[in-house]
C-alpha cells in the first residue's frame, strides 16, 4: 500500500527549491523571523531573490501585510549586497479564495505569482518565458517519498560542487608573488643608495627606471612598469610596502597567482599610463598597481557580496574614498597614477573573470573598454600631446 506522506503545496515547494537551486544557481539564504518561507538568491538572475511561501493566507488585509514584509525582507538584502534594485519574484502556493492579487503601488520590483499544483506552473507564460528550462527540469511524475530522496540527492550534489568551487577560492592560501614583489621593491630602493645618491634623489631616481613624460615620449616605454618598483624615500616605501602586504596576499588567495601578477603589473603600468598622460613631473611607487588591487578587491568582492559585502562597505570603499581624498588635498601625491591604477584593476579583474561567477559577455566586455582606454590614452601621450 502506497501512502503519500508530503501534501500538494509541498510537493509545489519542493519541485520548485530543487528546480531553482539545481538548475539556475540560485542559493538559500537564511531570513530570521519567517516560517514556512524559502528564500533563494542568485545576484546574477533574472530575478535576484525569489521567496516561495507555503503559508495559508485568507484575506486581502493578510496579502497586503504579507507584501509588506517581503518588501521590508529584501531591503535589507539590499543593503547587505550593495544593490541599489532587486527584483524579487513572490511565489505562493496557499492562497485563499478572498486574496486578490492587485498590483500594488511600490510593487515594481517584486512580481507576486500564485501556483495550485505542478500544472499551473508549466501553464505560466511569464514563469516559462523567464525560466523556458522549467518545462524540461521541473520535477513533475514523481511524488511521497521518490520526490524527497530526489530532491535531496541533487540539491545535496549541487551544494557538494559550489563548496569545492567556494573552498578552492576561500581556503587560505601561502602568497608568493607578493613577498617577491615586495622584495624586489626593497632590493631596488637600497641599489639606489649602492649605485646612486639615494632614493630621494631625481637624477638617481630617472637613472633606475623613474616614469618622466619626456623620456616615455622618447621610446623609453619601459619606465611605465619600472617606476612602480622605486620609492622616495623610506615612508614612502614602508606605506606602500605595509599596505601591499596587507591587500596582496589576501588577493592573492583569491584570484590565484598568475592573475594576481597579471593585475598588478596591468594597473601598475595603466596608473604610470594616465599618470605621464595628465602630468610631465617625475613619478616613482607602487600605489598605482596597489590602488589596481583595490580596484580587483571591488570587482571580486562583488560578485561575493553575500560572503565580502560588510568588507567592502566598512574596509574598501572608505580606503579608497579617503586615500583618493588625502591623494588631492596633500602635494606630491601622484593621485592620477592611483585613479588609473584603480580603474585598471577593476576592468583586468572583469577581463580575466571571478571564479565561479563571472560570464563570456562581462570579459569581453571588460577587454573591450581596457583596450579602448589604453588605445585613448597612448594616442594623448604619443600623438596630441607631442
Amino acid at each position: 500500500m502506497h501512502f503519500n506522506i508530503i501534501n500538494k503545496n509541498d510537493e509545489i515547494v519542493m519541485s520548485l527549491v530543487h528546480y531553482f537551486i539545481t538548475e539556475e544557481n540560485y542559493t538559500p539564504i537564511v531570513v530570521r523571523g519567517v516560517k514556512d518561507e524559502i528564500w533563494l538568491e542568485n545576484l546574477d538572475g533574472p530575478y535576484r531573490i525569489i521567496r516561495i511561501n507555503s503559508n495559508y493566507i485568507h484575506n486581502d488585509e493578510q496579502y497586503k501585510f504579507d507584501i509588506f514584509k517581503t518588501k521590508k525582507v529584501v531591503e535589507q538584502i539590499k543593503k547587505k549586497t550593495l544593490s541599489i534594485s532587486m527584483n524579487t519574484l513572490n511565489i505562493f502556493v496557499n492562497l485563499g479564495d478572498n486574496v486578490h492579487m492587485n498590483e500594488e503601488e511600490g510593487e515594481k520590483n517584486i512580481s507576486s505569482i500564485k501556483f495550485t499544483d505542478i500544472d499551473a506552473i508549466l501553464k505560466d507564460k511569464n514563469i516559462v518565458k523567464v525560466f523556458p528550462n522549467i518545462k524540461n527540469k521541473l520535477i513533475k511524475d514523481k511524488a511521497g517519498i521518490d520526490l524527497i530522496v530526489n530532491v535531496t540527492n541533487d540539491i545535496n550534489a549541487k551544494t557538494v560542487e559550489d563548496n569545492k568551487v567556494f573552498t578552492k577560492i576561500f581556503e587560505p592560501k601561502k602568497a608568493i608573488v607578493t613577498p617577491i614583489i615586495i622584495a624586489l621593491c626593497v632590493l631596488m630602493f637600497i641599489a639606489t643608495y649602492i649605485w646612486g645618491r639615494g632614493s630621494e634623489d631625481s637624477i638617481t631616481l630617472l637613472l633606475f627606471g623613474a616614469n618622466y613624460r619626456p623620456l616615455v615620449q622618447i621610446g623609453q616605454v619601459w619606465r611605465l612598469a619600472t617606476s612602480m618598483f622605486l620609492h622616495a624615500g623610506i615612508v614612502h616605501l614602508l606605506v606602500n610596502m605595509y599596505s601591499l602586504y596587507i591587500i596582496g596576499k589576501q588577493l592573492e588567495g583569491f584570484l590565484g597567482r598568475f592573475k594576481f601578477l597579471i593585475v598588478y603589473l596591468g594597473s601598475g603600468i595603466l596608473g604610470s599610463l594616465l599618470s605621464v598622460v595628465v602630468h610631465s613631473s617625475i613619478s616613482v611607487g607602487a600605489s598605482g598597481a596597489i590602488f589596481g588591487l583595490l580596484g580587483s578587491l571591488l570587482y571580486f568582492g562583488y560578485h561575493y557580496r553575500l560572503y565580502l559585502g560588510t568588507v567592502l562597505k566598512t574596509q574598501v570603499i572608505p580606503i579608497i574614498i579617503l586615500n583618493l581624498l588625502i591623494g588631492f588635498l596633500v602635494p606630491g601625491i601622484d593621485n592620477f597614477a592611483h585613479i588609473g591604477g584603480l580603474v585598471g584593476g577593476y576592468l583586468l579583474t572583469m577581463a580575466l573573470g571571478v571564479p565561479g561567477k563571472s560570464k563570456k559577455s562581462d570579459q569581453i566586455n571588460g577587454i573591450i573598454v581596457l583596450v579602448l582606454l589604453v588605445a585613448f590614452l597612448s594616442y594623448m601621450l604619443f600623438g596630441y600631446l607631442r
